[in-house]
Protein backbone atom coordinates (compact mmCIF):
# COMPACT_ATOMS: atom_id res chain seq x y z
CA UNK A 1 0.00 0.00 0.00
CA UNK A 2 1.36 3.20 -0.79
CA UNK A 3 2.04 5.53 2.05
CA UNK A 4 2.71 9.53 2.16
CA UNK A 5 6.09 9.76 4.61
CA UNK A 6 7.52 12.71 5.88
CA UNK A 7 11.56 12.40 5.87
CA UNK A 8 13.26 15.28 7.52
CA UNK A 9 16.72 15.60 6.56
CA UNK A 10 16.43 13.88 3.34
CA UNK A 11 18.98 15.82 0.96
CA UNK A 12 22.22 13.81 2.34
CA UNK A 13 23.36 10.41 3.75
CA UNK A 14 20.80 7.84 5.74
CA UNK A 15 17.98 10.60 4.80
CA UNK A 16 18.59 10.52 1.34
CA UNK A 17 19.21 6.60 0.88
CA UNK A 18 16.22 6.02 2.20
CA UNK A 19 14.35 8.57 0.17
CA UNK A 20 15.32 6.36 -2.48
CA UNK A 21 14.71 3.33 -1.10
CA UNK A 22 10.83 4.69 -0.23
CA UNK A 23 10.32 6.02 -3.48
CA UNK A 24 11.31 2.82 -5.26
CA UNK A 25 8.89 1.03 -2.78
CA UNK A 26 6.06 3.73 -4.66
CA UNK A 27 5.53 5.49 -1.46
CA UNK A 28 4.67 9.09 -1.82
CA UNK A 29 7.37 11.41 0.00
CA UNK A 30 7.57 14.89 1.57
CA UNK A 31 11.05 15.66 1.32
CA UNK A 32 12.81 18.15 4.13
CA UNK A 33 15.38 19.72 3.70
CA UNK A 34 17.54 23.18 4.58
CA UNK A 35 19.67 23.97 1.40
CA UNK A 36 16.83 25.02 -1.15
CA UNK A 37 19.43 24.33 -4.28
CA UNK A 38 19.92 20.37 -2.86
CA UNK A 39 16.10 19.75 -2.02
CA UNK A 40 15.68 20.68 -5.84
CA UNK A 41 17.91 18.41 -6.90
CA UNK A 42 16.68 15.17 -4.74
CA UNK A 43 12.90 16.33 -5.92
CA UNK A 44 14.57 16.07 -9.42
CA UNK A 45 15.76 13.00 -9.10
CA UNK A 46 12.71 11.70 -7.03
CA UNK A 47 9.87 12.21 -9.75
CA UNK A 48 6.79 14.38 -9.21
CA UNK A 49 5.15 12.43 -6.44
CA UNK A 50 7.69 13.80 -4.33
CA UNK A 51 7.06 17.48 -2.90
CA UNK A 52 9.85 19.25 -1.17
CA UNK A 53 9.84 21.08 2.58
CA UNK A 54 12.77 23.92 3.10
CA UNK A 55 13.49 24.66 6.61
CA UNK A 56 15.98 24.93 9.22
CA UNK A 57 15.21 22.93 11.93
CA UNK A 58 17.82 24.90 14.43
CA UNK A 59 14.67 27.41 14.36
CA UNK A 60 11.86 26.80 16.55
CA UNK A 61 9.88 29.07 14.08
CA UNK A 62 10.90 27.12 11.22
CA UNK A 63 9.67 23.68 12.54
CA UNK A 64 6.55 25.04 13.83
CA UNK A 65 5.77 26.60 10.20
CA UNK A 66 6.68 23.46 8.68
CA UNK A 67 4.15 21.39 10.62
CA UNK A 68 1.52 24.16 9.75
CA UNK A 69 2.86 23.57 5.93
CA UNK A 70 2.26 20.27 6.24
CA UNK A 71 -1.12 20.51 7.84
CA UNK A 72 -2.62 22.97 5.32
CA UNK A 73 -1.57 20.66 2.85
CA UNK A 74 -1.99 16.97 3.46
CA UNK A 75 -4.99 15.46 5.17
CA UNK A 76 -3.43 11.94 6.10
CA UNK A 77 0.09 11.17 7.20
CA UNK A 78 1.15 7.87 7.33
CA UNK A 79 4.76 7.96 8.90
CA UNK A 80 6.87 10.62 10.55
CA UNK A 81 10.61 9.79 9.89
CA UNK A 82 12.43 12.20 11.88
CA UNK A 83 15.49 12.06 10.40
CA UNK A 84 18.02 15.06 10.61
CA UNK A 85 20.51 15.21 12.85
CA UNK A 86 23.44 17.37 13.83
CA UNK A 87 26.99 16.52 15.96
CA UNK A 88 29.40 19.24 15.20
CA UNK A 89 28.91 22.76 13.71
CA UNK A 90 30.73 25.59 13.55
CA UNK A 91 28.53 27.72 16.22
CA UNK A 92 26.74 25.14 18.29
CA UNK A 93 24.57 27.78 19.97
CA UNK A 94 20.68 28.83 18.04
CA UNK A 95 19.00 32.18 17.75
CA UNK A 96 17.01 30.58 20.40
CA UNK A 97 19.89 30.57 23.14
CA UNK A 98 19.86 26.65 22.80
CA UNK A 99 22.46 23.60 22.20
CA UNK A 100 21.62 23.47 18.44
CA UNK A 101 22.42 19.52 18.69
CA UNK A 102 19.03 19.64 21.44
CA UNK A 103 17.20 21.48 18.67
CA UNK A 104 17.98 19.56 15.80
CA UNK A 105 18.12 16.01 17.65
CA UNK A 106 15.61 16.73 20.39
CA UNK A 107 13.06 19.33 20.21
CA UNK A 108 12.61 19.90 16.68
CA UNK A 109 11.65 15.69 16.15
CA UNK A 110 9.53 16.05 19.58
CA UNK A 111 7.68 19.62 18.44
CA UNK A 112 7.12 17.87 14.40
CA UNK A 113 5.45 14.34 16.29
CA UNK A 114 3.20 16.41 18.36
CA UNK A 115 1.78 18.87 15.62
CA UNK A 116 1.59 15.97 13.32
CA UNK A 117 -1.05 13.94 15.01
CA UNK A 118 -4.44 15.07 14.19
CA UNK A 119 -3.49 13.81 10.39
CA UNK A 120 -1.88 10.73 11.34
CA UNK A 121 -4.05 7.45 11.12
CA UNK A 122 -4.38 5.13 14.44
CA UNK A 123 -1.71 2.33 11.97
CA UNK A 124 0.62 5.08 11.63
CA UNK A 125 4.23 5.05 12.04
CA UNK A 126 6.49 7.99 14.06
CA UNK A 127 9.83 6.78 13.63
CA UNK A 128 12.83 8.65 15.73
CA UNK A 129 16.49 8.36 14.63
CA UNK A 130 18.42 7.56 17.76
CA UNK A 131 21.88 6.51 18.15
CA UNK A 132 24.41 3.73 20.02
CA UNK A 133 25.44 7.37 21.66
CA UNK A 134 22.80 8.20 24.45
CA UNK A 135 23.97 10.00 28.16
CA UNK A 136 22.53 11.02 30.96
CA UNK A 137 20.28 14.13 29.84
CA UNK A 138 21.31 17.22 32.00
CA UNK A 139 18.03 19.55 31.92
CA UNK A 140 19.89 22.68 32.58
CA UNK A 141 21.40 21.86 29.04
CA UNK A 142 18.80 20.71 27.31
CA UNK A 143 16.98 24.18 28.52
CA UNK A 144 19.87 26.23 27.10
CA UNK A 145 21.71 26.88 30.75
CA UNK A 146 24.56 24.66 30.12
CA UNK A 147 27.20 24.27 27.93
CA UNK A 148 28.31 20.75 26.91
CA UNK A 149 31.21 19.72 24.41
CA UNK A 150 30.17 18.32 21.14
CA UNK A 151 29.71 14.61 21.62
CA UNK A 152 28.15 14.96 25.10
CA UNK A 153 25.59 17.11 23.50
CA UNK A 154 24.79 14.50 20.99
CA UNK A 155 24.64 11.81 23.10
CA UNK A 156 22.50 13.85 25.64
CA UNK A 157 20.33 14.65 22.63
CA UNK A 158 19.32 11.29 21.22
CA UNK A 159 18.70 10.09 24.75
CA UNK A 160 16.32 12.49 25.34
CA UNK A 161 14.79 11.63 22.02
CA UNK A 162 14.78 7.99 22.83
CA UNK A 163 13.36 9.12 25.91
CA UNK A 164 10.54 11.28 24.85
CA UNK A 165 9.45 8.68 22.18
CA UNK A 166 8.46 5.99 24.91
CA UNK A 167 7.02 8.97 26.51
CA UNK A 168 4.65 9.73 23.65
CA UNK A 169 3.96 5.88 22.99
CA UNK A 170 2.20 5.99 26.69
CA UNK A 171 0.03 8.52 26.03
CA UNK A 172 -1.01 7.10 22.48
CA UNK A 173 -2.67 3.61 23.16
CA UNK A 174 -4.72 3.61 20.02
CA UNK A 175 -1.28 4.48 17.71
CA UNK A 176 0.00 5.57 15.93
CA UNK A 177 3.60 3.88 17.50
CA UNK A 178 6.26 5.46 18.44
CA UNK A 179 10.12 3.89 17.79
CA UNK A 180 13.20 4.76 18.64
CA UNK A 181 15.37 3.48 16.01
CA UNK A 182 19.33 3.22 15.79
CA UNK A 183 19.64 2.80 12.31
CA UNK A 184 23.63 1.89 12.35
CA UNK A 185 27.05 2.90 14.09
CA UNK A 186 29.23 5.16 12.22
CA UNK A 187 27.45 4.90 9.01
CA UNK A 188 28.79 6.92 5.76
CA UNK A 189 27.34 10.56 6.98
CA UNK A 190 28.76 13.72 6.69
CA UNK A 191 28.43 13.76 10.31
CA UNK A 192 30.31 10.82 10.86
CA UNK A 193 33.18 11.95 8.20
CA UNK A 194 33.14 15.15 10.30
CA UNK A 195 32.72 14.15 13.88
CA UNK A 196 35.05 11.25 13.62
CA UNK A 197 37.68 11.69 10.34
CA UNK A 198 36.18 8.01 9.04
CA UNK A 199 34.76 7.16 5.76
CA UNK A 200 32.06 5.29 7.70
CA UNK A 201 29.69 2.20 6.94
CA UNK A 202 27.95 1.66 4.02
CA UNK A 203 24.42 3.68 4.16
CA UNK A 204 22.26 1.20 3.29
CA UNK A 205 22.37 -0.17 6.90
CA UNK A 206 20.42 2.31 7.45
CA UNK A 207 18.20 2.94 4.55
CA UNK A 208 17.47 -0.25 4.77
CA UNK A 209 16.23 -0.48 8.20
CA UNK A 210 13.92 2.70 7.88
CA UNK A 211 12.36 1.50 4.96
CA UNK A 212 11.54 -1.61 7.00
CA UNK A 213 10.14 0.26 9.62
CA UNK A 214 7.95 2.42 7.54
CA UNK A 215 6.16 -0.10 6.57
CA UNK A 216 7.27 -4.07 7.78
CA UNK A 217 4.28 -5.70 9.99
CA UNK A 218 7.32 -6.57 12.52
CA UNK A 219 6.77 -2.62 13.52
CA UNK A 220 3.15 -2.51 13.81
CA UNK A 221 2.82 -3.29 16.85
CA UNK A 222 6.28 -2.47 18.69
CA UNK A 223 5.15 0.98 19.68
CA UNK A 224 7.31 2.53 22.83
CA UNK A 225 10.45 0.47 21.34
CA UNK A 226 13.83 0.50 20.81
CA UNK A 227 15.26 -0.79 17.55
CA UNK A 228 19.06 -1.33 17.71
CA UNK A 229 20.58 -1.73 13.80
CA UNK A 230 24.04 -2.69 15.46
CA UNK A 231 22.25 -5.63 16.69
CA UNK A 232 19.51 -6.05 14.47
CA UNK A 233 16.71 -6.46 16.68
CA UNK A 234 14.76 -5.11 19.41
CA UNK A 235 16.67 -4.25 22.22
CA UNK A 236 16.88 -2.27 25.45
CA UNK A 237 17.51 1.32 25.66
CA UNK A 238 19.99 3.10 28.19
CA UNK A 239 18.09 2.46 31.50
CA UNK A 240 17.43 6.45 31.47
CA UNK A 241 14.84 6.04 28.91
CA UNK A 242 12.82 2.94 31.08
CA UNK A 243 12.80 5.46 34.36
CA UNK A 244 9.58 6.72 34.02
CA UNK A 245 10.27 9.99 36.42
CA UNK A 246 12.86 10.66 33.92
CA UNK A 247 11.44 10.46 31.22
CA UNK A 248 8.31 12.46 32.13
CA UNK A 249 10.72 15.25 33.29
CA UNK A 250 12.53 15.20 29.94
CA UNK A 251 9.34 16.30 28.33
CA UNK A 252 8.07 18.47 30.67
CA UNK A 253 11.15 20.97 30.29
CA UNK A 254 10.50 20.04 25.88
CA UNK A 255 6.67 21.11 27.11
CA UNK A 256 7.99 24.34 28.61
CA UNK A 257 10.52 25.02 25.84
CA UNK A 258 7.98 24.56 23.28
CA UNK A 259 5.46 26.74 24.79
CA UNK A 260 8.23 29.31 24.96
CA UNK A 261 9.80 29.60 21.77
CA UNK A 262 5.95 29.14 19.87
CA UNK A 263 4.17 32.13 21.89
CA UNK A 264 7.55 34.66 20.66
CA UNK A 265 7.24 33.37 16.74
CA UNK A 266 5.55 36.00 14.85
Amino acid sequence: MTKTILLTGATDGIGLAAARALAAQGHRLLIHGRSAEKLAAVLAELGPTAKGHLADLSQVSQVAELARDILAEEPRLDVLINNAGVLKAPVTKTPDGLDLRFVVNTLAPYLLCKQLLPIMPADGRILNLSSAAQAPVAIPALMGQEALADMEAYAQSKLALTMFSRHLAQTLPEGPVVIAINPGSLLATNMVREGFGISGNDLSIGAEILARAASDPEFASATGLYFDNDAGRFGPPHTDALDDLKCAQVVEALDKLVALYLSRAP
